[in-house]
């Protein structure tokens, strides 16, 4: 009897090199978003205008990069679907929480309820998708939230003057985590590139109004403030959103969600390198238990069936 190679099951080399080129996007792209604490400090507008000037400056480089996918990607779905336009809604409504929860409570709370995103996702994943969230994923998820905890250290405080800003940051999570599986959804259909200049006009379109309507300080009034808009457009916004888009093609969106805990990693460090802020033996803890719960989380690889062995 001709004896089967291998297993239908057995992932394919192609395959284990798409996940893995899809895996270093994403650390990529959640280092590339770290970085934004760093320029958001050093630009001399609002908080809300530099969330606007964020997703503004991109829009011309998303552009120029999806003109380019166009060459080999086919057009399929309706330019502004359902996915485009929730995603682009949901990162508005992100980053307006974000800097409500900043400005409502200490940046520690902000910090700590605005990463409990993973669970929102893994949730809502298994309810829409049908995603199985394995026992090693909640292993993963429980051993990130600890070293996000950790991250945040004894900053963190709880007090009743502060609830709405605590609240704030745990909408925050809510809306990212949607925007997590929007994006997810919506690469089923779109090209990276040409769903972040869309998603990202949406979400332009919304923080120009909330710009006008509660900063005062929309323009940059220094060169080097206008250079930290461009940097935090091009570093975070084109190149950590438009790496992660690049991933949530390939990889699933609960596993995805884990790994963006290294832009807390990656905010910490660049805040000791630049910024002079002192780590401690508790951060440098976090940061370790969020890689150990990545690891562990990571998506296991079916393994081969045997072949049947007839008499």
């Amino acid at each position: 009897m001709e004896e089967r190679a291998g297993a239908l099951t057995a992932p394919s080399g192609a395959d284990t090199r798409r996940k893995a080129l899809a895996f270093v996007a994403l650390v990529g792209g959640a280092v590339a978003m770290g970085a934004s604490p760093i320029f958001v400090r050093l630009a001399d507008v609002g908080p809300y205008a530099s969330a606007f000037w964020r997703t503004a400056l991109a829009l011309p480089f998303l552009w120029a990069w999806a003109r380019w996918e166009a060459r080999t990607v086919p057009a399929g779905a309706a330019p502004f679907d359902r996915a485009v336009l929730l995603s682009g809604l949901f990162f508005a409504g992100d980053l307006f929480f974000w800097h409500l929860s900043i400005l409502s409570t200490t940046v520690a709370n902000a910090t700590f309820l605005a990463t409990t995103s993973p669970l929102w996702v893994a949730l809502a994943a298994w309810l829409l998708f049908g995603e199985r969230i394995a026992g090693t994923t909640g292993a993963g998820l429980a051993l990130c939230l600890l070293g996000g905890a950790a991250l945040v250290g004894q900053s963190y405080s709880f007090a009743p003057e502060r609830l709405w800003g605590d609240l704030y940051g745990l909408i925050t999570a809510v809306f990212f985590g949607s925007y997590l599986l929007a994006i997810r959804a919506g690469r089923v259909r779109h090209g990276a590139a040409g769903l972040m200049f869309r998603s990202t006009l949406v979400t332009t379109l919304c923080l120009l109004v909330i710009a006008l309507l509660f900063d005062d300080r929309v323009l940059p009034r220094s060169a080097g403030g206008a250079a930290a808009l461009l940097a935090l457009a091009l570093v975070s916004q084109v190149g950590g959103q438009g790496l992660l888009a690049v991933a949530l093609g390939t990889l699933p969106a609960t596993f995805s969600s884990l790994v963006i805990f290294i832009e807390a990693i990656a905010a910490a460090l660049f805040g000791w390198a630049i910024l002079h802020e002192a780590l401690g033996p508790l951060q440098w803890l976090g940061g370790l238990l969020i890689l150990v719960g990545i690891w562990v989380g990571r998506p296991r690889a079916a393994r081969p069936s045997l072949p049947e062995v007839g008499p």
